[in-house]
């Protein structure tokens, strides 16, 4: 006879399994499908509940939290119209291997496919841009699904889960049964490499005359920073990383090349272009990365590693895949090395290539991004959290910031969704409170999700906001001159662009403007300083700068272009 004293709600039952699991912070806004989880959270103490202002900022805020701690960002919507507007949220979780459990609200059981009052099919309309989606039809599977969930969204390659929750599921009564342990049929994460594969990688390592390290982020994500730089220090291996791996090894240590591929530097483009053995560790050889993918380090000998086998061979063959966890088969890789291969030919001519085409500005009476950055980097140490949000902005704090820590680079990579930033960076100032946490926005891409500054002043998360203002939607204007005939086709914002600084003060923000590159420091010391609430200081930059180096698109990574073909420019 079963224990009675055991029934619970399926409202309570989400609690219990969100305390097991050790959720913190739940992002999320409140509706009609979900208000009996809510009257229970009115007396939750366990978690906090943060109330953003639309769904969109809530799967970003999850995101961020997730970057930002290595924890699963947990998010809370009612259906319909609650549930679409968490769409781009979960797709930008998907391609950048982020680990989101999210709940939807839904219609009751007996009205779903009855075009009922919102009411939309989230499961169908998020499985191509999810891990898994759950349609939760029985209360008695309730525990059993969220336990699959999280168990999913952070094991193997990470990424998002939505579990549609039924309001009459919600409101059921039954047996509470919590299993300890999962057992997915199909789903069995391999995390240790092959052994005579690693061994022959360790062996071609040896070998190699000028091997390189690509590095991704899943070395972040696996938590294999400190065996990336055993292995790298260790052997004298040159560094080069992704916009996501950007912080597994230290910006500011010599044997990083910074970023590679379409806004990398030269001499990492070189690198790739010239290395006789190239190791991709937790990267997927997308095509920001690659080029033309017939031409990607040609003459190297490939070796792959990551936890997802279907990501090896999908975009470039591999001459050594290696499926596992990344943490685990550098390890394995460093202690099968045992002779430090001579690098010093290799390494001359990488400082050759670094001395050829450094990165550079113009350095005038206009203030630019660029500048912006090398001081914000000089003043935190390269040690805080930077949330870009999508753009030139963006390719300027990789190619300017030095990252030193992992997890202290957030961004929207392979969606590239603008808006991502201000909301982004509320979930990582909840997690993270001994680094300052400064988000940098262009001027487009800040109005997108600007409805977010309220939650940051309503919480009076201490964010270092800023705003990298030239009146355009900068890559996109970009890539008109360069490529679209010089038509600015609806990409000067300068006409409509609001006043920045009034519209942060109306938010009860803090608010500063800089115009003099001479004016720099100083706000930034004052922005830095300020721990009273959320602070912006918006920055009108020139209007016209390009990102350089520059690989155009479908075009080879030896056919980066280096500096501005147009000598024309618009300050």
């Amino acid at each position: 006879m079963k224990d009675q004293s055991k029934k619970m709600s399926g409202a309570d039952i989400f609690f219990e399994c969100l305390r097991r699991e050790g959720v913190e912070h739940i992002f999320g806004f409140p509706g009609g499908a979900v208000l009996k989880i809510y009257e229970k959270l009115y007396d939750i103490d366990f978690l906090q509940h943060v109330l953003v202002r639309h769904e969109q900022g809530a799967t970003h805020a999850a995101e961020g939290y997730a970057k930002a701690t290595g924890k699963i960002g947990v998010v809370l919507v009612t259906s319909g119209p609650g549930a679409t507007n968490t769409v781009t949220g979960i797709a930008n979780a998907y391609m950048d291997s982020v680990p989101l459990v999210v709940f939807t609200g839904q219609v009751a059981s007996h009205l779903i496919g009855n075009d009922a009052f919102q009411e939309a099919d989230i499961v169908g309309i998020t499985r191509p841009i999810t891990k898994h989606s759950f349609l939760v039809r029985d209360v008695n599977e309730l525990a059993s699904t969220i336990r699959k969930a999280f168990f999913i969204a952070s094991t193997g390659r990470p990424g998002p889960v939505v579990v549609d929750l039924p309001k009459d599921v919600v409101n059921s009564v039954c047996e509470f049964d919590y299993p300890e342990k999962v057992e997915i049929r199909g789903y069995k994460p391999k995390y240790q490499g092959h052994y005579n594969q690693i061994k022959k990688a360790a062996e071609v390592l040896q070998k190699a005359k000028r091997p390189l390290l690509y590095v991704g982020g899943g070395v972040i994500m696996s938590g294999g920073t400190n065996e990336l730089r055993l292995l790298a220090k260790e052997n004298n291996f040159p560094v080069t990383m992704t916009l996501q791996g950007l912080g597994a090894f230290p910006g500011t240590d010599p044997q990083s090349l910074g970023m590679l591929g379409m806004h990398g530097t030269f001499w990492a483009n070189q690198a790739v272009n010239n290395c006789d053995v190239i190791v991709s560790l937790g990267a997927r050889f997308d095509d920001r990365v690659t080029g033309k993918v017939d031409t990607f380090a040609q003459h190297a000998y490939k070796i792959h590693v990551d936890i997802d086998p279907t990501a090896i061979d999908k975009n470039v063959v591999v001459d050594l895949p290696i499926v596992g966890d990344v943490k685990h088969v550098i390890a394995e890789i460093a202690s099968e090395i045992t002779k430090r291969p001579n690098l010093d030919e290799w390494w001359a001519h990488i400082k050759g290539w670094q001395e050829q085409c450094p990165l550079y500005y113009e350095k005038d009476d206009n203030l630019r991004t660029e500048y912006v950055y090398e001081r914000l980097s000089y003043k935190t140490n390269g040690n805080a959290v930077i949330v870009t949000d999508v753009g030139q902005h963006q390719m300027w704090a990789a190619q300017y910031y030095k990252f030193n820590n992992p997890r202290s680079h957030i961004t929207s990579g392979g969606l590239g969704t603008m808006g991502f930033s201000v909301p982004a960076s509320i979930g990582a100032s909840f997690g993270i409170k001994d680094k300052p946490v400064v988000s940098v926005s262009g001027d487009g891409g800040f109005q997108m999700n600007i409805q977010e500054l309220i939650t940051a002043k309503a919480y009076n998360l201490p964010i270092k906001f800023i705003i990298m203002n030239n009146s355009f939607l900068g890559m996109v204007r970009q890539w008109q001159e360069l490529f679209h005939a010089e038509k600015y086709s609806f990409t000067d914002l300068s006409a409509s662009n609001p006043d920045f600084v009034k519209v942060a003060e109306a938010f009860g923000l803090k608010a500063m403007r800089c115009e003099k590159p001479e004016d720099v420091d100083g706000m930034l010391d004052e922005l830095l300083a300020y721990n009273e609430g959320p602070a912006l200081v918006e920055f009108r930059v020139v209007k016209a700068d390009m990102v350089f180096p520059m690989v155009p698109a479908g075009a080879s990574v030896s056919e980066m272009m280096v500096k501005r073909l147009n000598p024309k420019r618009m300050v």
